[in-house]
């Protein structure tokens, strides 16, 4: 079993290298676990490597307009702008952001 350790921590913002959307961590998966069809629906050159970090992200598009992605840790870089994202599954699991980075939902005993 591979030790992989992820670079970002839920809450981070990051943006996609190649594509420049921005979006907020909610979830890690550390290494790929989406469907072979999702992954084979990549262009075979952009396809990113399975055994790394993927990310589950709140992200918007450059108009704002929210959606879910699920991006591998080469394609992504920290986001250094203190501007909130964009997305109505942000208030479900995050209690607001601090040092542009949210802060996650004390989960109820």
């Amino acid at each position: 079993m591979l030790d992989i350790q992820a670079k970002f921590p839920i809450g981070q913002v990051v943006r996609h290298k190649r594509f420049g959307f921005r979006g907020v961590i909610y979830d890690v998966d550390p290494e790929f676990a989406n469907s072979e069809e999702w992954y084979q629906s990549i262009p075979a050159d952009m396809r990113p490597r399975k055994d790394q970090p993927f990310y589950h992200l709140f992200a918007e598009n450059h108009d704002k307009t929210p959606y879910i992605a699920y991006v591998s840790e080469q394609n992504l870089e920290p986001e250094d702008s203190d501007i909130p994202i964009n997305h109505p599954g942000i208030a479900e699991y995050f209690e607001g952001m601090k040092d542009g980075i949210y802060r996650p939902r004390q989960k109820a005993n």
